[in-house]
């Protein structure tokens, strides 16, 4: 799984507004606190406001704020926000044809590949919603355990169209 620099950066200026739930931070304020340009921090703050996990007001005080409480900003939700899903369904049998002449698949209807891909992208962003923005506020010795145990004890739906592998034995 790569994080895109959007993803990482993103996630990084929420955790900046997470800080300090009850005030607002300019866009200066959070460029200047992680390192970045002010026009790519509101680009990200503009994706995310988009998407409701921000808020902003407009003034002297104004700034941004997280929308929600971090206990309910799922990471799976919020990477799908900034980035683009690990399996894109709907374009797959288009892009990995193979060398059919009609355009359709040559592994049409017979294609297990689509469906793995489809399954493990659901189980990650299940899994990935079991840690909250403020499970990221935890110093760096917590946040694994945390996660450990938060995903040892999660209860992730299977996915309908679920992928048995089987072992062949000759």
């Amino acid at each position: 799984m790569k994080i895109t620099a959007q993803e990482e950066y993103g996630l990084r200026c929420l955790m900046r507004l997470a800080r300090a739930p009850e005030q607002s931070a300019t866009l200066q304020e959070v460029a200047a606190a992680e390192g970045l340009s002010a026009p790519y921090v509101a680009k990200l703050m503009g994706v995310l406001r988009h998407a409701g996990i921000i808020d902003s007001v407009r003034g002297r005080s104004g700034g941004y704020h997280l929308a929600k409480p971090t206990t309910q900003i799922g990471l799976g939700s919020l990477l799908l926000v900034l980035g683009e899903p690990l399996f894109d369904e709907p374009s797959y049998c288009e892009r990995h044809a193979g060398a059919a002449t009609n355009g359709n698949c040559v592994h049409h209807g017979a294609c297990s590949l689509r469906a793995l891909w489809f399954t493990l992208e659901q189980w990650i962003r299940s899994s990935l919603d079991q840690v909250t923005l403020a499970d990221l506020l935890q110093s760096e010795g917590q946040i694994a355990e945390l996660v450990r145990n938060r995903l040892a004890h999660a209860e992730v739906p299977v996915p309908t169209n679920l992928i048995h592998l089987t072992t062949l034995s000759m």
